[in-house]
């Protein structure tokens, strides 16, 4: 698999204009090697949109799902630090899914990736990941210039649950289905985003409200070793 990880972390974002520099700041500086280096975290990288909203999409790959409810972690949501209080202040439109991965196909990742997430009832879910994970993705990683795809699935009850960090912002969404597409170019992720995962196969299974975008690469840090 691609993914370092059976768990991961799906945060996409804005930023209202007057944090916007202290977003960069505090993300790279402190944020994102606070939480690499929390025990079971082993990568975050951040994106920032080519097309589609908000305009960032971050991952954190973890162990497994079981690190997102640790002890550790959750001291490190219910203790922020004073620039983290600041700086979630200015984040705006978030949706935030802790979640399984269900597939994870490549041998790489790509400096482009595009994302998918939606919801559905639960009904579908069987279906969804059946035609995802054996006749759709397979596909997509053999296209031109793709690197990996991947399948998430949502924890509900650990992505809604509260915390001091998590109270410091506005509310968030929870999309219960992540797809994630990674390549190399922008035009090959578009690609296969139209031709193997337009909103109506979605649509056919159950799911038709979608959120697509598509992100470049800006920020990656591995954990320490």
């Amino acid at each position: 698999m691609s993914l370092s990880g059976s768990g991961v972390i799906a945060i996409w974002n804005d930023i209202t204009d007057e944090g916007r520099a202290n977003f960069y700041e505090w993300h790279d500086r402190e944020h994102i090697p606070e939480r690499v280096g929390t025990t079971g975290f082993l990568r975050g990288r951040r994106y920032i949109a080519l097309s589609g909203t908000p305009d960032y999409f971050t991952l954190y790959e973890v162990q497994d799902r079981a690190v997102l409810t640790a002890p550790e972690y959750l001291a490190r949501l219910n203790s922020p630090t004073e620039w983290t209080t600041r700086s979630v202040k200015h984040f705006l439109n978030t949706s935030r899914s802790l979640c399984d991965v269900e597939l994870s196909l490549g041998a790489g990742s790509g400096g482009v990736i595009g994302t998918i997430r939606f919801d559905c009832d639960p009904k579908h879910d069987a279906t969804i990941l059946e035609t995802l994970s054996n006749a759709v993705l397979p596909e997509i990683v053999k296209a031109p210039a793709i690197c990996a795809a991947h399948l998430c699935r949502a924890d509900e009850g650990a992505s809604n649950l509260k915390t001091a960090e998590q109270r410091g912002r506005a509310a968030n969404m929870v999309p219960r289905w992540v797809v994630i597409v990674e390549g190399a170019t922008r035009e090959a992720v578009d690609e296969v985003l139209a031709m193997h995962l337009p909103p109506a196969i979605f649509a056919e299974l159950g799911a038709p409200d979608i959120l697509s975008g598509v992100y470049r690469l800006q920020h990656d840090r591995l954990a320490a070793t």
